[in-house]
């Protein structure tokens, strides 16, 4: 899987209340709102897994993440499907035989709203 700059990569996750629930337990975030449901049955999806769109991305190019931002614009909920785009923006061969990458992400709801934006950079091995 080779990539350049400009590839633009899409992944799709519609978060559940059992993916809310296994992400509560694993990091302990146990807000109200990832636990008490809203007037409509929905709990707030944690940030970092809803995060975990563009880190799924970027483990399936191998890469070893050095920085990662996020910026968060919107809660997400159980039952939304986010859509997350990511554009290589930096990919060169170093000396070592690595490839350093940089790359934007986007994700947007079901409605077309963002929700979430950032960039990482690392190496792929």
């Amino acid at each position: 899987m080779s990539l350049q700059v400009g590839d633009n990569i899409r992944f799709e996750r519609t978060f559940t209340k059992k993916d809310v629930e296994m992400f509560t337990k694993l990091s302990m975030d146990e807000g109200d709102h990832h636990i008490n449901p809203d007037h409509l049955g929905r709990l707030v999806v944690q940030g970092l897994l809803t995060a975990t769109l563009p880190t799924k991305i970027g483990g399936d190019y191998n890469v070893l993440a050095r920085t990662m931002n996020f910026e968060f614009l919107s809660p997400v909920f159980t039952g939304d499907t986010i859509r997350c785009e990511v554009t290589i923006e930096k990919y060169e061969k170093q000396e070592n035989n690595r490839i350093s990458i940089l790359a934007s992400f986007l994700c947007t709801n079901q409605n077309e709203k963002q929700v979430l934006k950032g960039s990482f950079a690392g190496v792929i091995l």
